[in-house]
């Protein structure tokens, strides 16, 4: 009798949960108001689960995710969905090549409303399994609470790769971590990340090999800053950066990142030496960038004369003059040399300012960001995606580029197929930057982004932190939390200067601001930045 019982039961809860499409509702033409309002944007057939949440008032909610191949599809009732992870998976994968629809029900006053269906185009190819990226406050709130996560792009999975909190007890110990970057997507383990103030230092992991070096030498400007491993080569390009923010009183953009000085140097891993590339005391040089075949490095430069002793003020002032061109230099991977800068870009002379210059992994095309002024775009409501064909380059700085997204954007970077590009964008809510991916196809044309999906969409909007630097990884990290926090404990290894890395003698030492010797955060300014 009791099994009888049971198995009533069981088979009660199974109808209660089974729940049948409105036969009557009526239709409209009213597009759904939805969120994240992703209706239009391309898919990969490996993307976790796409929730959303209705945002349209109703006594009764249900969403009809379907294809033509399999119109039963996936029901879920409620304001928000909490879509199946198995079921969705087997519905993506069958709609490779086609199309998903999901079409939302709402009812209200006892009669359903029916709206038309939200169609998402799904590719043929998948993204890179993972991503990791920071999530951080406002620098102007706290930025020694800080975490570097990695995500798991086919379901919501999040682990925590390094927690800055046990280095920040009170603001005379805090540290913070940024710049993590990886050599060809992570395929190798090869992994850096940058400390600054307490236990400060460069992170260099090589599968199980770990260390800590101080770049900081009585030669440079600071320690390595903003990083771009060779794609093959044992070396690292830096910007070594004198970084500071300055606050707007009357501007929705609230912070303005600026450069004092910057240079590029080149790091040799196995010989721990450090090498200048450019230190121009007239050319602020940063974000380096390698192409796929490690002989060409790219970067941005703005070029400004100092007036005076006095650089902060100088630059606090007239900020918005501050306009970086894209350059490149060749680079020879048998004497280890660079060749002579060559102008990619003259934005200067558009009036605007070139950032974050990456080049996509078949060497077709290279990525970057356009605004008004400066560097740090995370903030700038001018920003916007943009793309260049590299066989297109021109030796006069002339070369042609289109603008491919027509909203904010930032910071951004390829899957390692090229046909996915993520980027941040603070379009959401103007505050904090969320994780958006797009499609970009055999024709060089970027499709309609779409946000990271949740697992409950209103998370979005209970997170008080930014995405920041988001990178690809087809493998995940290696070594624990923990053992990256003991590694950050160990002493810094001191890098050893070696000169120039050009063909020409080395440039002239600049004036240059004193500089911690272990942090490389300016005495003057602190490098407390939100990028």
């Amino acid at each position: 009798m009791r099994h009888y019982l049971y198995l009533i039961a069981i088979l009660f809860l199974m109808a209660s949960c089974t729940t049948e499409l409105p036969k009557e509702a009526v239709q409209t033409q009213e597009v759904p108001n939805v969120f994240p309002d992703n209706n239009g944007a391309t898919l990969p057939p490996n993307i976790a689960p796409m929730n959303l949440r209705i945002d349209t008032s109703g006594e009764a909610f249900i969403t009809h995710i379907h294809t033509k191949a399999d119109a039963d599809g996936i029901v879920v009732e409620g304001k928000e969905t909490d879509i199946d992870l198995k079921q969705w998976r087997t519905l993506l994968q069958g709609a490779k090549g086609d199309t998903i629809y999901t079409t939302i029900f709402v009812k209200n006053n006892g009669t359903w409303t029916q709206y038309p269906p939200l169609k998402n185009p799904v590719a043929e190819e998948e993204v890179d399994p993972y991503i990791s990226y920071r999530l951080i406050q406002p620098s102007y709130v706290d930025y020694e609470d800080i975490y570097i996560c990695q995500r798991h792009m086919t379901d919501f999975e999040e682990k925590v790769i390094y927690d800055n909190r046990p280095f920040s007890v009170d603001a005379a110990t805090g540290q913070c971590v940024n710049c993590h970057a990886y050599q060809d997507y992570n395929r190798k383990g090869r992994m850096q990340m940058h400390l600054r103030q307490n236990q400060g230092g460069t992170l260099i992991i090589d599968g199980q090999n770990r260390r800590k070096i101080n770049l900081k030498t009585d030669s440079t400007l600071s320690a390595g800053v903003y990083p771009a491993w060779h794609p093959t080569m044992p070396l690292i390009a830096y910007s070594v950066n004198s970084t500071g923010q300055v606050f707007h009183t009357r501007d929705t953009q609230k912070v303005e990142v600026i450069d004092y000085g910057s240079d590029l140097i080149l790091f040799d891993i196995p010989s721990n030496k450090v090498f200048d590339i450019d230190c121009d005391p007239d050319e602020y040089e940063t974000f380096p960038a390698w192409n796929p075949d490690g002989n060409t490095l790219y970067f941005c430069a703005a070029h400004y004369e100092q007036q005076t002793d006095d650089i902060d003020n100088e630059l606090d002032n007239c900020y918005d003059s501050l306009r970086y061109n894209l350059y490149a230099r060749p680079y020879n991977t048998q004497t280890m040399k660079f060749g002579d800068k060559q102008t990619v870009l003259n934005a200067a002379a558009l009036h605007k300012s070139v950032s974050l210059p990456r080049i996509s992994p078949d060497g077709k095309y290279l990525l970057f960001t356009l605004g008004d002024y400066g560097q740090f775009h995370v903030w700038h409501h001018s920003s916007r995606l943009c793309l260049m064909h590299c066989d297109s380059i021109a030796s006069d700085g002339n070369t042609p580029f289109t603008q491919i997204d027509d909203q904010q954007a930032s910071y951004h970077s390829w899957s390692s197929n090229g046909r996915w590009i993520m980027f941040t964008s603070r379009r959401y809510d103007g505050n904090y930057t969320r994780l958006y991916f797009a499609y970009f196809d055999k024709e060089g044309k970027m499709h309609r982004p779409f946000m990271l999906p949740q697992r409950r969409p209103t998370y979005n909007d209970q997170l008080f932190r930014s995405y920041n630097v988001p990178e690809w990884m087809v493998e995940p990290v290696a070594p624990t939390k923990e053992e990256l926090q003991n590694t950050a404990r160990t002493d810094a290894i001191p890098a050893i200067y070696a000169g120039s890395a050009l063909t020409h003698p080395m440039s002239k030492e600049k004036n240059r601001p004193a500089v911690d010797a272990v942090s490389g955060a300016s005495q003057t300014r602190g490098n407390k930045i939100d990028y």
